[in-house]
């Protein structure tokens, strides 16, 4: 197949974005595919073909200029939309992960692998996906969302807000970001401050988090749309306090146990509950779904999806995969199956009367 894969973008996760896609993109060819790179600048210029190419293989500076021109595809991008038979996209966070990308390839009506419009934007904003999972029953830890506009203006009432219905330590976190950019862990009121104003940076609406006690970092990958299945959990033994964005992609200390050492009751717990999820949000492809669990009580909480997970080779959602039995290839072909069954489905549905 001739396969768009899209990578970059305006967000913090820029540079996750193109260690996902090298390693899709080498996959790809080496199983036969033609893959036409696409590429998105920091400052959201579209490239296409040997100029993305060069973005991906880091031989182009990155770009930094400031354009005034809107963000959306020049002429060769909208041709190239046409002329392939799927598109990957890989560029994770804002402005691509968020139901944006995707709403651009249903108007050009091309496949695409992963979530849809919906599923997308609910997975994405993480007040959303707790307020819905919350209204199923779905356990989540104790949170409050602060919107940035409220805390610049009244910081010292939001702080007593948090404090009246938190107790340290908590977790600050932008909404609507990926790869923990943006998230501290908060013991004190006097590093509740400069927490909010590091999340303040990447977004309009916050979440601050109780942290769970006795903590371990579980997760699940999930695979299907009309037939969901889940992978082996696996779990995440970072180094530091928590899986921070060094944890994930630069510390070689980090542990990542696959399969996860938990009773077979916890395991169909967590299962159930990944599934469960994805079809609340709408969810279609695949999705990565994280849980905390409290290893002294074995209180499980859902924590987030992620539904264009890291795609390296030490990625967890591909790892997981891998030890379920479906390796990186093959996943990648049955991502791309799934892509092309939705869309043939879509245009059976009639558009006029």
């Amino acid at each position: 197949m001739r396969i768009g894969l899209m990578f970059g973008g305006r967000s913090g996760e820029h540079a996750v974005s193109l260690l996902s896609a090298a390693s899709v993109r080498a996959t790809l060819r080496r199983a036969g595919h033609e893959v036409l790179d696409i590429g998105v600048t920091e400052t959201g210029r579209w490239l296409v073909g040997q100029n993305a190419t060069l973005m991906l293989e880091a031989t182009r500076p990155p770009d930094r200029t400031v354009s005034d021109l809107p963000m959306l595809p020049d002429r060769p991008s909208r041709a190239a939309l046409g002329q392939v038979d799927v598109v990957f996209p890989l560029i994770h966070g804002p402005n691509g992960e968020d139901g944006s990308v995707q709403g651009l390839l249903e108007l050009a009506n091309v496949p695409y692998v992963g979530c849809g419009i919906l599923g997308s934007a609910l997975a994405m904003d993480k007040t959303m996906t707790k307020r819905i999972l919350g209204a199923a029953g779905l356990l989540q830890v104790r949170h409050q969302v602060v919107k940035t506009h409220e805390w610049t203006q009244n910081r010292q009432w939001i702080m007593d807000l948090i404090e009246g219905e938190l107790d340290y330590p908590l977790f600050v976190k932008p909404a609507n970001l990926g790869s923990s950019l943006g998230v501290s862990r908060v013991r004190t009121r006097a590093e509740l401050g400069p927490a909010l104003d590091l999340a303040s940076q990447y977004g309009f609406k916050l979440l601050v988090e109780a942290a769970v006690p006795n903590v371990r970092e579980l997760e699940v990958s999930v695979l299907g749309c009309d037939e969901i299945i889940a992978s082996v959990p696996g779990e995440i033994v970072p180094r530091g306090e928590f899986y921070d964005y060094e944890a994930k992609y630069h510390d070689p200390d980090t542990e990542l146990c696959i399969p996860a050492d938990v009773a077979p009751e916890t395991v169909a717990t967590l299962h159930s509950m990944a599934i469960e999820s994805f079809r609340l949000l709408d969810g279609c492809g695949m999705a990565r779904v994280d849980f905390l669990m409290d290893d002294l009580t074995g209180t499980i909480y859902l924590n987030e999806l992620n539904t264009i997970p890291g795609f390296t080779a030490v990625s967890m959602y591909p790892k997981l995969w891998a030890a379920s039995g479906l390796d990186y290839a093959a996943l990648l072909e049955r991502l791309m199956e799934l892509a092309i069954k939705r869309h043939t489905r879509k245009q059976r549905l009639k558009t006029t009367l």
